[in-house]
């Protein structure tokens, strides 16, 4: 089975409102983790770029693509690439976001898959074994989560 973080939260949105704050607000909920830095010129700022791209722009004013953005349905569902600057080519994950009604709330679900491509003596992975670097990674993403849903 390959390896992929599976979180959901629920926010007190609209699954439309959830999508917004999601992709147009990310860089107020939005916390960098040392831990999975992009660059190692990060932190910078997170933005999505006309629903093409998320970037992470950079303090020095350089801009680093994190990944394309393969859905953009508002309201339903954002899908994206995920990489870190030290990747090679084949070293791509992806992140699936959906967003759910459930009564007055709104069901946020992360899936991020693909890091079976990057190995464990990666430094993005810090030599963790997988379980474990796969729990801490959507330990982070709930944390986010969480975060957004303060201010949806």
């Amino acid at each position: 089975m390959a390896s992929r973080v599976l979180i959901s939260v629920r926010v007190k949105a609209t699954p439309q409102r959830a999508f917004e704050v999601f992709t147009r607000d990310i860089s107020l909920w939005w916390k960098p983790n040392p831990e999975f830095a992009f660059t190692p010129r990060s932190p910078g700022v997170m933005a999505f770029e006309e629903g093409q791209r998320l970037v992470e722009r950079l303090p020095s004013g350089k801009v680093f693509e994190v990944g394309r953005v393969t859905a953009w349905e508002p309201g339903a569902r954002l899908a994206f690439g995920w990489r870190q600057a030290t990747f090679t080519p084949e070293q791509m994950t992806d992140v699936e976001v959906t967003f759910e009604a459930v009564g007055e709330e709104t069901r946020v679900t992360v899936i991020h898959t693909g890091w079976d491509s990057v190995p464990q003596e990666h430094a993005a992975k810090h030599g963790m074994e997988n379980s474990y670097f796969m729990k801490r990674h959507g330990d982070w993403w709930r944390e986010l989560i969480d975060r957004m849903g303060e201010i949806t």
